[in-house]
């Protein structure tokens, strides 16, 4: 198959297009700075040349959009929503457009959609969308404002012949450098990785490998549209997450942290503490009731996968 990966150079692009690639599909990444083979250039916000790369390719995987690790500043907000929603609007019209549009339309979306909660997991039917919890920072719902506007530019998108899937997805955790799990196991190296807050807030989670499987499963069904969460099935209080995260290491310590310290912590690292302190308790309702089944469904089996991976020099 085509596959075209606008924002496909990021750690969650770089894992995708390493498993479709090496499983013998050809690979397209539309990037804004193209470095290399199968790199094409695009904007982000409007048409050119790269439309060619949609037009009769088969699968289109949308990644596109500013990191959030980064001080959630109005500028920075502004433009993490400007980057996903003209993003998602321009592969939209150039699908519409396509005289061969592709089957499906995988549109990266986020967990982050869901409520602060700690009561009870968020499936797709029965979850709280946030951006209403009392006692949180007021930042936080604009965080979930940028998550619907992002799948409502998707949904909004004039594409009847093309299948579209809204990816609402945890943090995948893969051994690359400068992903999420590399500034996890840093941190818990470095004897900093206790519990923050008192640790009672949730961590979603996918194994990049899983997260890859999914992809593939999606692409497969031709029964499932609409938003799917893209999470491992038991998602854990970050104190636990962190215990055994480095535990998969050999680190018998963990320096808990306070609000104030988290807060004064991401300063420095130039990130923002929803991303430490916003409990996600999200799990995978649609994909398990299609079927899809978990290779490391627990945080012990793919912590431990992940630390064997690094320790031996490799991603994939």
């Amino acid at each position: 198959m085509k596959i075209v990966i606008p924002g496909g150079t990021g750690q969650v692009g770089t894992v995708l297009k390493r498993s479709l690639s090496a499983a013998g599909h050809d690979v397209v990444v539309l990037s804004r700075h193209p470095a290399g083979q199968g790199e094409v250039h695009w904007d982000g916000a409007t048409p050119g040349p790269w439309t060619e790369e949609i037009d009769g390719s088969d699968v289109v995987v949308n990644l596109a959009g500013r990191s959030v690790n980064c001080r959630y500043t109005p500028a920075n907000l502004r433009e993490m929503m400007d980057s996903r929603v003209d993003s998602a609007r321009v592969v939209g019209e150039a699908i519409a457009a396509a005289a061969r549009p592709p089957r499906i339309w995988l549109q990266m979306s986020t967990a982050t959609v869901y409520a602060h909660r700690f009561d009870a997991p968020h499936d797709e039917a029965t979850g709280v969308i946030g951006g209403t919890e009392p006692d949180v920072p007021g930042y936080w719902a604009y965080s979930v404002e940028i998550a619907k506007a992002w799948e409502r530019a998707q949904e909004s998108a004039d594409t009847p012949h093309t299948r579209k899937v809204a990816l609402r997805t945890a943090m995948v955790m893969s051994p690359d450098r400068g992903g999420v799990f590399d500034v996890l196991l840093r941190l818990a190296r470095l004897g900093l990785g206790g519990p923050v807050a008192g640790g009672a807030q949730y961590v979603s989670w996918i194994h990049d490998q899983d997260f890859v499987r999914a992809i593939e499963f999606l692409v497969a069904r031709d029964d499932i549209d609409g938003p799917v969460n893209l999470a491992a099935p038991e998602p854990l209080p970050q104190r636990a997450f962190m215990r055994t995260l480095r535990a998969a290491w050999g680190v018998p310590v963990g320096l808990p942290a306070t609000r104030w310290m988290a807060e004064a912590g991401a300063f420095v690292l130039r990130s923002d503490t929803e991303l430490l302190l916003k409990s996600r308790r999200v799990v995978p309702g649609r994909l398990l009731d299609a079927g899809f089944t978990f290779d490391r469904p627990t945080w012990p089996q793919a912590a431990d996968d992940l630390v064997r991976r690094l320790r031996g020099g490799r991603a994939g």
